[in-house]
């Protein structure tokens, strides 16, 4: 996985919107990338979100703490004895589905966020080196 366009700086910009309304119409035919492309804007002209190697790294945390806390939830709600998550029968309860539910949504926004991070300090990285 890339790790998406660069600003100057070098820090990653994640593309949430692009202005297209500002980018010039060329009439010159030779610089036409063809039918069906469109002529990337400049880094300048771009609009979208650098992140920081600080904020980055918070976001890495994030995930990384997000698996942390929820497997070790999970596993407590696995070997639940109280009657909360498992009835008289073994079989699971409401209460079961609904925070295994909480814990696998947290489980997909923490690896979101967590690659959000690990794409900004990537992009740091490189910066860097170049």
């Amino acid at each position: 996985m890339g790790a998406g366009p660069r600003s100057r700086s070098g820090a990653v910009i994640l593309d949430i919107m692009r202005d297209t309304s500002t980018t010039p119409a060329t009439t010159d035919p030779a610089a036409d990338p063809g039918p069906g492309t469109a002529a990337e804007p400049s880094a300048a002209r771009r609009t979208g979100l650098v992140l920081s190697r600080r904020v980055s790294w918070f976001l890495l945390a994030f995930g990384v703490w997000s698996w942390f806390v929820w497997i070790t939830f999970v596993k407590n709600l696995w070997k639940d004895s109280s009657g909360l998550a498992f009835d008289d029968a073994g079989d699971p309860t409401g209460y079961f589905w609904v925070h295994l539910l909480l814990a696998i949504t947290s489980f997909l926004l923490g690896t979101a966020i967590g690659l959000i991070g690990l794409r900004g300090l990537r992009a740091a990285r490189d910066a860097r080196r170049h």
